[in-house]
């Protein structure tokens, strides 16, 4: 069954038990109360009978069953409903005497009462109606008799049963009026539900990630809608995530095929043409070379690879170590070559204790000072300057130089692996698009973050932050 439908049924259930309930016992507590009133006019009137045939039988000396049954032929007791019916009789049952055609004929309650006790019962006569009956102990020479009367409630239970069914009537009426009133009410109430149903189906589907709900409501609901759209949200910029996990894993593959791709070209067809036709000497020395060249860049890239798995898998132990003679020692492994390129190098750093796993930064060094190089290609004037310091509570080690810059819409893919901004010039220069994606792992691995701001024509910033304290180990 239906969220909507339990709902509704649960509601005119409840209210229709409640109300039925509450009405019943209504009436049934008004029934009680007039039948208490009845039954304390019905003692009056035993007692009205008591003391009338008390008077009449102080007249005499000594009363009897016969004097009795005398005096009860000459007594009337009348009230509104007219004169009151009586009779006297023995326990066994017996009549002595009454006053007037006695409608109970039943001795069930004189049988039941102990000599000196008086009680009453509701007793139906043969002519349909319901009587009051109630009986009280008479002492005489004779033995103890019981003074019996009634009085007619038959108005009294039929009152009762109309009011049953008139309530019922009334019941039934309200109950529909209420179904009407809660199903509007649970429409409006669960209409965030089908909403929200609507768009979980959607999304559910794959044909409307973006899909939201309105959040225009300032209950239970409407903090409902409000995680519906966060979730939504988060599920989104996951599945973009993906996408690009999934691009990104395709460009890899692809990439790779085809940096192995060219230099395995290169190997086979001059191998082949060593094998399949003769050369000279110095044609033999130059294919030599060319085979030679493109093993040289694959062992490069498998390099690169092995570093960057190797980073992926392995656990680290940081250390302190000084900043300054750090990076001095990287500018010094850096030197004759940047010096046979013609570029300025300048290394500034700060006396400070470092935590950090230096063979790790040594390496994201080295690949952002070569980077920097091969921005710097065919430039008069190229410097790069390597800093580290203290920035507040981070640590900080900063490539800059004045090369020619990355373009504003590569800046977000550089870090991908095989990733190149231009090909060409890239492979010319030995590189495999790897030295980017190691350097941001080693940041990852330092809890740090890898930042790049560079403008064309003016040259690149590479900022390395992170922070540490104590020695620990990361992933």
């Amino acid at each position: 069954m239906r969220l909507f439908w339990k709902f509704f049924c649960s509601m005119v259930l409840i209210a229709a038990l409640t109300c039925s309930v509450g009405g019943f016992l209504l009436i049934d507590q008004q029934f009680d109360t007039a039948l208490n009133r009845e039954v304390s006019a019905l003692y009056e009137e035993n007692d009205m009978l008591r003391y009338a045939i008390g008077a009449k039988a102080s007249a005499y000396p000594v009363i009897t069953w016969d004097e009795l049954g005398h005096i009860a032929q000459t007594i009337s007791i009348q009230t509104s409903r007219g004169a009151v019916p009586f009779r006297i009789s023995n326990q066994e049952g017996t009549t002595v005497g009454d006053g007037k055609d006695f409608p109970v004929e039943q001795m069930s309650l004189v049988q039941s009462l102990k000599t000196e006790e008086r009680g009453w019962m509701i007793e139906e006569a043969r002519n349909g109606h319901i009587y009051l009956h109630a009986a009280t102990p008479i002492a005489t020479e004779d033995g103890g008799l019981f003074l019996e009367n009634c009085r007619d409630v038959t108005e009294l239970y039929q009152t009762r049963s109309e009011q049953y069914r008139s309530f019922t009537y009334l019941m039934i009426g309200m109950v529909l009026v209420l179904g009407a009133l809660i199903y509007l009410l649970t429409a409006v109430l669960l209409k965030p539900l089908k909403r929200l149903s609507a768009a979980t189906r959607q999304m559910a589907a794959g044909t409307a990630v973006e899909v939201r709900v309105p959040e225009d409501r300032q209950d239970e609901l409407g903090e409902l809608s409000k995680d519906f759209n966060t979730m939504a949200e988060q599920l989104e910029r996951q599945m973009q995530e993906l996408k690009d996990a999934s691009r990104r894993q395709e460009d890899f593959i692809a990439s790779f095929a085809h940096e192995i791709k060219t230099p395995l070209t290169s190997i086979i067809g001059y191998a082949d043409l060593m094998q399949s036709r003769p050369v000279t000497p110095e044609q033999r020395q130059i294919y030599l070379g060319y085979i030679f060249n493109e093993g040289r860049r694959l062992e490069r890239l498998s390099r690169k690879l092995l570093d960057l798995i190797v980073v992926k898998k392995q656990t680290f132990q940081m250390r302190a170590t000084q900043m300054d003679s750090f990076l001095t020692r990287v500018g010094g492994a850096l030197h004759p070559t940047l010096e046979q390129a013609d570029i300025e190098l300048v290394v500034r750093a700060e006396p400070i204790a470092v935590w950090m796993e230096a063979d790790l930064l040594e390496t994201m060094c080295l690949n952002l000072v070569d980077n920097a190089r091969k921005a710097l290609a065919h430039r008069k004037d190229g410097r790069i300057l390597l800093e580290g310091y203290q920035e507040e509570e981070d640590w900080v080690i900063r490539v800059s130089d004045n090369g020619r810059g990355i373009p504003p819409e590569e800046l977000s893919r550089v870090t991908e692996a095989f990733y190149m901004v231009d090909k060409s010039r890239a492979r010319a220069q030995g590189g495999a698009g790897l030295g980017l994606a190691l350097c941001q792992r080693i940041a990852d691995i330092h809890g740090g973050t890898l930042s790049i701001e560079s403008m064309v024509g003016h040259g690149t910033c590479v900022t390395v932050r992170w922070k540490g304290e104590g020695e620990h180990a990361a992933n």
